[in-house]
C-alpha cells in the first residue's frame, strides 16, 4: 500500500516538473517574442507610411512606387534577408555553445557576402525601366519606378550590414535595443517623408532617400549599441583572417535560408503578375492586392514568433540542450496555432466590412468578401510555416526547407493557380486557392519533418559546428 502511495507521489511530482519546465519556457518564448512581434510591426509600418505619402502624389506616382517596391524587394531585399537566415543557425548555436568569438567571425562574413552580392542587383536597378518596358509596363511608369529604384540603392547597401547586425543582436536575445531602434527610424522615416512631400515637394525620388536614410541609421545605432554597449561585451566584433575561412560555411547555410525565404515571396509576386492578365484586370489585382495586404499584415506576429523560435532552438541546440530545443519548437507552433486561429476568426465574421478599408466600390468589397475565406486559411498556414521555418533555420536544416518550398509552391501550387485562375475561370479567386493549396502542402510537410527531428543528433551537429576550427575555450572553461 506504502509502495503503491509512492508511486502516486512520484507520479505527481513528475507532472509538477513537466509543468514548472513548460511554464519557465513559455516565459522565456514571451519576453523574446513581445519586442520582435514589435519589431516586426514596425518593420512592415515603414513601407506602408511611404505609399501613403506617396498615395497623396497621385496616380502615377503610387504606380510607380508600388511596382518598384515589388521589384527591389523580389530581387534585392528579400535576397538579404533570406541570406542572413544562415546566421541563425551560425551565430545561434555558437552563441549556445558559448563560442562568442565565433559569432563576430560569422557576421563579417555575412557582410562581406552581402556587399558583393549587392553588385549586380544594383545593375539590375539602375537598368529597371527598360527590363520593365521589356515585359510590357507602361513606359512612364517604367521610368518613375527607376528613379524611385536608384534613390533606394544606399539603402541597399546599408541593408546589407544592418541585417547581419540584427542577427548578432537576435542570436544574444538582445530584443530591446532593436525595439527602440526601429521606433526611432518609424518615427525619423515619418517625419522626413512628410517634410519632403509635403513641404518641399521633392516627390517619389525623397521617399526612396528617405527609406535609404532609415537603412543607414539602422546601421549607425546598431552599431554605436553593439561597440559600446556592455551586454556586447563577449562578443564584441573584431576583424581577423577567420572572417575570410567562414565565407563558404556562410553560404552553405545562406543560400538554402535565402530559398526558403524567396521561394514563397516570388511566388506571391507571380500570382500578383498573373492577375494583370485576367479578363477585367484592374478589378482581380486591385482585389488580389487587398488580400496580399490583409495577409501581410496578419504575418506581423508569426514573423516575430518565428524569429523567437529560430533564436530558442539554435541557442539550447548550440548547448547541447536537445530536450529544451524540441519543447521551445512546439510551444511556439502551438502559440502560432493558436494565435492565427483567434486572427482568422474575426477576420471571417468581419469579412463583408473589410473591403471598405481599401475601396468604397461596392464589387470591389464583395468580391473581397469572397476570398476571404480562403483567405483565412492562408493566415494559419503562413503563420505554421513561419514558426517551421525558423525552427528549421534555427536547427541548420535550411536546405531541406529549400526543397520543401520548390515543391510545394512551384510544382503544385502555382500550377494549380494557373489552372483555376485561368482554365477554370475562378480568377482572383481561383489564384487564391492555388497558393492556398501550395501552403498547405508547405505547411504539412514542415510538421512532418519537425516530427521526424532527431533533436539529439542536431544538438550534437550544432557542438560539432560551432566547435570547429577553433581552439577557443567555452566560459564553463570546456573546449
Amino acid at each position: 500500500m506504502e509502495a503503491g502511495t509512492s508511486g502516486v507521489q512520484i507520479g505527481e511530482e513528475s507532472k509538477n516538473l513537466t509543468w514548472k519546465i513548460l511554464i519557465k519556457e513559455v516565459k522565456k518564448v514571451s519576453l523574446l517574442a513581445a519586442p520582435m512581434i514589435t519589431v516586426s510591426i514596425l518593420q512592415y509600418m515603414v513601407q506602408v507610411v511611404a505609399l501613403m505619402m506617396v498615395g497623396h502624389l497621385g496616380e502615377l506616382p503610387l504606380a510607380s512606387v508600388a511596382i518598384a517596391i515589388s521589384i527591389t524587394n523580389v530581387t534585392g531585399f528579400s535576397l538579404l534577408i533570406g541570406l542572413c537566415g544562415g546566421l541563425d543557425t551560425l551565430c545561434g548555436q555558437a552563441f549556445g555553445a558559448k563560442q562568442y568569438k565565433k559569432i563576430a567571425t560569422y557576421v563579417y562574413s555575412a557582410i562581406i557576402c552581402l556587399l558583393v552580392i549587392c553588385i549586380p542587383i544594383i545593375l539590375v536597378w539602375i537598368f529597371m525601366d527598360k527590363l520593365l518596358i521589356l515585359v510590357g509596363q507602361d513606359p512612364e511608369i517604367s521610368m518613375e519606378a527607376r528613379k524611385f529604384s536608384v534613390w533606394l540603392i544606399p539603402g541597399l547597401i546599408a541593408s546589407a550590414i544592418y541585417n547581419p547586425l540584427v542577427r548578432f543582436l537576435q542570436c544574444q536575445s538582445l530584443t530591446l535595443p532593436l525595439l527602440l531602434n526601429f521606433v526611432a527610424v518609424l518615427g525619423i522615416n515619418t517625419l522626413s517623408c512628410w517634410i519632403s512631400v509635403y513641404k518641399l515637394e521633392f516627390g517619389i525620388q525623397a521617399v526612396a532617400f528617405s527609406l535609404s536614410l532609415c537603412s543607414w541609421l539602422n546601421v549607425i545605432f546598431l552599431g554605436i549599441y553593439i561597440n559600446f554597449s556592455s551586454a556586447c561585451e563577449r562578443t564584441r566584433p573584431y576583424f581577423s583572417k577567420d572572417v575570410f575561412y567562414n565565407i563558404w560555411l556562410f553560404l552553405k547555410f545562406g543560400f538554402p535560408a535565402a530559398l526558403m525565404t524567396c521561394l514563397k515571396w516570388w511566388a506571391f509576386e507571380a500570382v500578383t503578375l498573373l492577375s494583370g492578365r485576367l479578363p477585367n484586370p484592374q478589378l482581380e489585382t486591385s482585389v488580389l492586392s487587398i488580400c496580399l495586404n490583409i495577409s501581410t499584415l496578419f504575418f506581423t506576429v508569426p514573423l516575430g514568433l518565428g524569429y523567437t523560435v529560430g533564436i530558442r532552438v539554435s541557442n539550447e541546440l548550440g548547448a547541447g540542450n536537445a530536450e529544451a530545443a524540441r519543447l521551445s519548437a512546439w510551444v511556439v507552433t502551438t502559440a502560432v496555432f493558436m494565435e492565427t486561429l483567434v486572427a482568422s476568426v474575426i477576420l471571417f465574421c468581419g469579412r463583408h466590412i473589410v473591403g471598405y478599408a481599401y475601396s468604397h466600390t461596392k464589387q470591389v468589397v464583395t468580391y473581397v468578401a469572397d476570398v476571404i475565406p480562403f483567405l483565412c486559411l492562408s493566415i494559419i498556414t503562413d503563420g505554421l510555416q513561419m514558426v517551421l521555418s525558423g525552427i528549421a533555420k534555427g536547427s541548420g536544416w535550411q536546405r531541406l526547407g529549400a526543397y520543401v518550398n520548390l515543391g510545394a509552391f512551384y510544382l503544385v501550387g502555382l500550377p494549380v493557380a494557373i489552372v483555376l485562375g485561368f482554365v477554370r475561370h475562378l480568377n482572383a479567386k481561383g489564384l487564391w486557392i492555388g497558393i492556398l493549396i501550395g501552403s498547405i502542402l508547405q505547411a504539412t510537410l514542415l510538421i512532418i519533418v519537425t516530427i521526424l527531428t532527431n533533436w539529439r543528433k542536431q544538438a550534437t551537429k550544432a557542438i560539432e559546428r560551432s566547435s570547429e576550427g577553433t581552439g577557443e575555450q567555452r566560459v564553463d572553461g570546456t573546449q
